[in-house]
C-alpha cells in the first residue's frame, strides 16, 4: 500500500470568500477587508499559480471548476468531503457547515472516471448530518495508508463513533486524541487534524504541543515511532502559519512535501534540513486562501489513489 500518489483532484474556486458558517469553530479564519469579488480573484490567482507549480514537477492535477450556482465559498477544499482509495472505494463525508454540503457533486466523480480512474464502490457517511454528527474527510482523518493507521483529533467536526466506523469499513487502526489551540486565552479544540499533523512515507510533521493530554501525546508518538517515522515537531505558532498542513506527493522522478509559502517561511533551518533529508519542499503563496478560508495547501488537494482502467 502506497502512502503517496502522483494524482490529486483540485477544485478551482468561483465564489471563494470568508465562509461565515465555518468561522464559528475554525479559529484560523480571519476577515479580509476586501470585496468578495476581489477575494475570489486573488484566490483564483493563488490557485492557478499553485497548480502550475505542481504540474511543473510532474504531479498530475485534475482541475475541476466549481459550480457558481451552488454558492460554495469553501469548494477549494475538496479533501473534506471526499477521499479516494486504492481498492476503488470512494468515501463521502458529513460536513459541519450546511453550505459546504453542496460541494459534494456527482460530476466531480464522473470527471475522474473520464480521466480513466475506476470507482468500484461509494461509501456514504453523509446521513450522519441529519443527526448532527460530522467527520470531514482527510481534514479530520490523517491516514498512514502504508501502515493502515488513521489519526484523528476529535472536535465538533470529527465525531469519535463515525471515525471508528470509518476505520472498520476501511480497515484502519484508529489513533484518537484531542488537539487544542489557544484562542483568546482559552484552550479550544483544533477544527481539523490535518492542520496540526502530516504523515509522509518516512517522517511526520506534527505539533505535539497541541496535544494537552500527556497520555494521548505519548500514544501518538509511540505509533509514529513504531512505524519508523522521524518525528519533526513544530510549535503552535508555526502551526498557525499552516506548517502542519502539508502533503507529500510523487512528482515525475522524486517526492515533494507540498506546503504554503507561509508554512515554508515559518520553518527553522533545522526543520527544513530534517524534511529535506527525506524529500524536496515545494511551496506556493496561498495568503488569501489561508486568511479567509482558514485552510492551506493540504486542504486544497484530494489525493487520488483509485485504480486506473486497463
Amino acid at each position: 500500500m502506497q502512502q503517496t500518489t502522483n494524482t490529486i483532484l483540485m477544485i478551482r474556486p468561483v465564489n471563494f470568500r470568508m465562509n461565515e458558517q465555518t468561522a464559528v469553530n475554525n479559529y484560523f479564519q480571519e476577515d479580509l477587508k476586501l470585496k468578495n469579488a476581489e477575494i475570489n480573484a486573488k484566490a483564483q490567482e493563488e490557485f492557478d499559480a499553485f497548480v502550475e507549480k505542481l504540474q511543473a514537477v510532474g504531479i498530475n492535477v485534475v482541475v475541476e471548476n466549481d459550480d457558481k450556482s451552488l454558492d460554495t465559498p469553501d469548494s477549494i477544499f475538496p479533501n473534506n468531503w471526499v477521499s479516494f482509495h486504492a481498492n476503488g472505494d470512494v468515501a463521502l463525508y458529513p460536513m459541519f457547515a450546511e453550505n459546504r454540503r453542496r460541494e459534494r457533486r456527482e460530476e466531480v466523480l464522473m470527471r475522474l472516471e473520464e480521466e480513466g480512474f475506476k470507482i468500484e464502490n461509494i461509501i456514504d457517511y453523509t446521513s450522519a448530518e441529519d443527526e448532527g454528527f460530522f467527520l470531514e474527510g482527510t481534514g479530520s482523518i490523517v491516514l498512514d495508508r502504508a501502515n493502515r493507521k488513521a489519526y484523528c483529533a476529535l472536535s465538533p467536526r470529527a465525531d469519535e463513533d463515525l471515525f471508528i466506523e470509518f476505520c472498520e469499513d476501511f480497515e484502519y487502526s484508529p489513533v484518537i486524541f484531542t488537539a487544542y489551540q489557544t484562542v483568546e486565552g482559552k484552550r479550544l479544540p483544533i477544527y481539523h487534524t490535518n492542520v496540526m499533523m502530516c504523515i509522509a512515507e518516512s517522517f511526520a510533521v506534527i505539533c505535539l504541543d497541541a496535544i494537552d493530554d500527556k497520555k494521548e501525546r505519548k500514544n501518538v508518538v509511540k505509533h509514529l515511532k513504531q512505524d519508523g517515522k522521524e518525528i519533526i515537531s513544530i510549535t503552535e505558532a508555526q502551526m498557525h502559519q499552516f506548517a502542519g498542513n502539508m502533503l507529500q506527493l510523487r512528482g515525475k522522478d522524486k517526492r515533494y512535501l507540498i506546503m504554503s509559502a507561509s508554512a515554508h517561511s515559518s520553518l527553522t533551518i533545522a526543520q527544513t534540513n530534517a524534511i529535506e533529508k527525506h524529500c524536496e519542499i515545494l511551496s506556493s503563496c496561498l495568503e488569501t486562501i489561508e486568511t479567509c478560508g482558514g485552510g492551506s495547501a493540504r486542504c486544497m488537494m484530494a489525493e487520488v489513489f483509485l485504480p486506473k482502467e486497463n
